[in-house]
């Protein structure tokens, strides 16, 4: 696979448009049709910004015929980011706490858990959701995924609430409208009424870090950064 073909995947397994991937390197979108037809390269700095961004090594990008497999392109895992892994992931937040689902049993004290999971079939077999979290206006916890009871990805998070007109119900309203093609907590922005939320996020599914927060007005009420990626 030539370093032009990687990108285009890269990109498309990450449901981005080549806008989008430019916007996120802060290139034109030229340049990136371009690297795809494989009439220029990027340079190293954005190399090492695509690398970061779909966390891929530069050694895999740049080496030819590397990664002609899915197993290969992640790096030896049987686990690989999919626009199937991904609409789970935004069906289990929607069921549970931006849903406003039940809690489990707690599996900590004083912790608040909640789960889903679905058996979808001999491709992806059973996959369980579980988000476990302490707690309250200022609170820290952990999402993941499990595939057949072995767990394959993780995220933990931490925030907290800066002002009494933090609305509770906002943040779930935002959370529920997380998208696949940033499956992480909530869209780039929503907005309802005088609030507004906004997220950032750096890598891809594999490899993450990022951060969310929600403004009254022109006032900042929460924040929350967030991390994670494939586990093995």
């Amino acid at each position: 696979m030539s370093l032009a073909e990687k990108i285009a995947y890269l990109r498309k397994r990450n449901s981005l448009s080549q806008e989008e991937l430019s916007e996120r390197l802060d290139v034109s979108r030229q340049a990136v049709s371009k690297w795809e037809a494989a009439e220029s390269v990027p340079d190293i700095a954005n190399l090492v910004r695509i690398s970061a961004l779909f966390g891929i090594s530069v050694d895999f990008m740049v080496k030819d015929g590397c990664g002609t497999s899915e197993t290969e392109m992640m790096g030896g895992t049987a686990f690989s980011d999919s626009a199937e892994i991904r609409e789970f992931l935004c069906r289990a937040k929607r069921a549970t706490y931006a849903g406003k689902g039940s809690e489990i049993q707690p599996c900590r004290k004083n912790s608040h858990d909640l789960f889903y999971s679905e058996d979808l079939g001999a491709d992806f077999g059973r996959l369980e959701y579980y988000d476990t979290y302490l707690g309250g206006k200022n609170f820290s916890g952990e999402e993941a995924l499990w595939k057949d009871g072995i767990p394959f990805w993780a995220m933990n998070y931490c925030g907290r609430v800066l002002d009494e007109s933090f609305s509770g119900d906002f943040l779930k309203s935002a959370l529920h409208a997380v998208e696949p093609k940033l499956p992480f907590r909530g869209p780039e922005f929503f907005r309802d009424g005088d609030r507004t939320y906004i997220c950032k996020v750096c890598g891809g599914f594999e490899w993450f870090s990022g951060s969310e927060a929600i403004f009254h007005g022109e006032n900042k009420v929460y924040e929350c950064v967030f991390h994670g990626g494939f586990v093995r």
